[in-house]
């Protein structure tokens, strides 16, 4: 079957990029998140993300994954402060574009993120929310090493239950893939499917 690994790296949120986050809000996409949202929705999401990438106080991050080999945007991910049983912690989310998938992008970016939040020093853990019948995003999440912390239900968007998986993964561990580890935010960098 071949390598299915994506060589893939993360580059900070711009004004550039509310093309993406149009494509990323696709129906096929948005099926597990409550559907599309409207452009306007989009355009005030792609104004939060510039405002996130600009922080300099931990706050977190939003990037654009992008195909080393090619600098095609293949699609979004970011990590940022949430407020989860009584502590803070980080959440992460992604969306790979339809030809981009089942290629490892999410499994890559991912691990980039992982560090990137990890570098941040702020908080022990990172969270991830996938709906419980995401099987690629809660493969994402097994393939990272993040650990299953049970179902549970949460409002997304705002006003709409959604069954999630919890995963966590302790930013303060080191990371669950045996060395040597190529530096995920490098152009190129190949990671672990």
């Amino acid at each position: 079957m071949g390598d299915t690994t994506a060589a893939v790296h993360i580059e900070a949120w711009t004004e550039g990029d509310l093309d993406l986050l149009r494509a990323a809000n696709a129906p096929e996409l948005m099926s597990h998140l409550g559907g599309p949202e409207s452009d306007e929705q989009v355009v005030a999401r792609h104004l939060r993300y510039l405002r996130l990438s600009t922080d300099s106080g931990g706050k977190g991050r939003m990037y654009r994954i992008v195909s080393a080999g090619t600098g095609e945007s293949m699609g979004t991910i970011g990590f940022w402060e949430q407020q989860w049983l009584g502590g803070q912690v980080y959440e992460t989310g992604w969306t790979v574009l339809p030809g981009f998938q089942r290629r490892g992008a999410a499994t890559a970016a991912t691990l980039a993120v992982v560090e990137a939040a990890r570098a941040e020093r702020r908080h022990r853990y990172l969270h991830a929310f996938p709906s419980v019948r995401n099987e690629a995003s809660n493969a994402v999440c097994r393939k990272v090493g993040f650990t299953a912390m049970g179902e549970c239900q949460v409002e997304y968007p705002p006003g709409h239950p959604l069954q999630v998986n919890d995963w966590r993964l302790d930013l303060q561990r080191p990371h669950p893939f045996p060395g040597p580890f190529p530096n995920p935010l490098q152009q190129g960098g190949q990671l672990p499917q």
